[in-house]
Formats: structure tokens, sequence, C-alpha cells
């Protein structure tokens, strides 16, 4: 009995919420991440980069905007867009070059890419943390499940991972550039031979992919300090979610995502002092059983 007044007390559902409110911005990061490494075999060491430039982004949009509801959802668009067109300078100025050579080059390229946006943040907004404010309309919190108290905006990351996932799925599945994009990742060479130009049909899937990691600092900019290395654990959070949920399957970073993020909220509330180490646990366990991931690859 004891047990089971443990899972449905309010500290237990209100950590599975804020579990999940991590998942989504997991899983907007990784699924960019995913369809990157998904269509153009690249692994890019920078998306969390571009994450971290998102959330620069949206504290300098802003601050330019003069703060208030409108300039949040100003940010929200203009910040993954600003990210987009970034990423878009790099593929066509440098990488597009590169899709032929050996991956341990592009490993390092992209590598190398992430320090010097590291240093350009620096450059461009300093090393003292940065804030953006809660907009006032997801300010407070809203009853749950029979009075628990959560934050409203929490909420609205939860409305946002199912809103960005089926988009994402929209474009991938239902979209002639979609499918284009998963025949070119099974078969570059024939995808060219009838015609079509696989060079911007890549360029094309990195800046989507570049654009969500984007959205994703966008959205976790309101919750967290922005700071300068606010991209670290990501990067290795990011790879372990897409392994996990299976490589070339839309929905793999979701459920790699839910895994991650539930297990790391759930192990902070049953072993604080060791709990950051569960998602990592869970990982290996995944492994174990399913070395090629939970999800069948769809391309």
């Amino acid at each position: 009995m004891d047990g089971i007044a443990t899972l449905i007390s309010p500290g237990f559902l209100n950590q599975v919420l804020v579990g999940l409110s991590r998942t989504v911005i997991l899983f907007i990061f990784s699924s960019g991440l995913s369809l990157v490494l998904g269509v153009l075999r690249i692994p890019n060491v920078f998306h969390s980069s571009l994450y971290m430039i998102g959330a620069f982004m949206t504290f300098s949009i802003v601050q330019m905007v003069g703060g208030g509801h409108p300039a949040f959802w100003i940010a929200l668009i203009g910040a993954p867009i600003g990210v987009a067109v970034l990423s878009l300078a790099i593929e066509r100025g440098l990488f597009q070059y590169l899709y032929e050579r050996e991956h341990l080059m592009l490993i390092l390229f992209t590598f190398s890419m992430s320090l010097v946006l590291g240093d350009l943040v620096k450059i461009v907004w300093g090393t003292e943390y940065k804030s953006v404010p809660i907009p006032h309309a997801f300010q407070g919190v809203v009853s749950l499940f029979g009075g628990l108290p959560f934050p409203k905006y929490n909420v609205f990351l939860l409305c946002m991972g199912p809103i960005v996932g089926l988009l994402l799925w929209f474009l991938v599945t239902r979209t002639k550039i979609g499918k284009i994009s998963q025949a070119a990742a099974v078969d570059r060479e024939m995808v060219g031979a009838v015609g079509i130009n696989v060079s911007w049909v890549f360029g094309f899937i990195f800046v989507i992919g570049c654009f969500l990691a984007g959205l994703g600092g966008a959205l976790v900019a309101p919750t967290v300090s922005i700071s300068l290395g606010m991209d670290t654990s990501l990067t290795m959070e990011g790879f372990l979610i897409v392994i996990m949920g299976g490589l070339g399957n839309i929905w793999g970073p979701l459920l790699g995502s839910l895994i991650f993020g539930l297990t790391q909220s759930l192990g902070l509330l049953v072993w604080p002092q060791f709990g950051i180490i569960f998602p990592y646990l869970a990982v290996i366990v995944v492994l174990l059983v399913r070395p090629t991931g939970l999800l069948k690859s769809s391309w």
C-alpha cells in the first residue's frame, strides 16, 4: 500500500510532469540531430552549439523588442530562423564540399565548428549569464490531477512537443522533399542519377535539423540561465537519445527522449545524490537488449 501511495503521490506526479517537460526539449533537439545523422550520415557535433546560439538569440530579440508578451513570440520564430540562416551559411560555404570525404574528417570539422561557434558566442554575448523572462500569459501555475500545481510554461512545452513531432512527420513522410531525402539517405548516387541535385537536398535537411536545434534553444531560454557552455552535456545526451531510439526512424528521438527525460527526473526523486546516472543506465540496458535501437529504421 505504501508503494502505491508513493506512485500516486503529488511529488511523484510532479516529477513525471517535470520529466516530460524536459523530454520535449530533448526531443526537439535530438530530432534535428537524428534528421541530419539519418539522411546525411554525418554526426553533427556542433548541433548543440546551435542550440546554445538559439537561446542567446532569443535573449537578444527579447531585449531589442522590449520585453512583454509579443517579444517572446517574435523571438520564438526569429531565433530558430536566425540559427537556420547561420547553418545555411556554414553548409553552403564549407560543409557541402566535405560530403564525399571520410567520416573522420567530417567529425573533426563539426568538432572544430563547435569551438568556433563557442568563441563566436563569447565575442557577441560575452561570458555573463543571461535570462529571458517567462511571458506574462505563461506565468503562474495551473492545477492538474485534482489540485497538483504545475507551471503554465511547462504546460506550453508539453503542447509544443506533439506539434513539432507531427510537423516533422508530415515533412519527412508526406512531402516530396521528404521522400527524396529518404531516398538520398539510402542511395544518394541513384537520386543524383535521375537529375536531382543531392547537394541541395542535403543542404535543406541540414538547415531543417539546425532550425530544430535553434527552436529547442528558444524554448528552453525562459527556464534556464543562458550561458556559455550550456551546450556541453547536451552533445552527448543528444547522440545517446538518437542511438537509443533507433537511427532512421522519425519517432526514435521521441522514444529515446521519453526514456532519458523520465529516468533522469525520477532518478532525482528516488536517489538525489546519484540521480544523474539513471538515464545513462537506461541507455546501457536498452543497447544491451536492442543494439540497433528500440525502433526499426524506416530508411
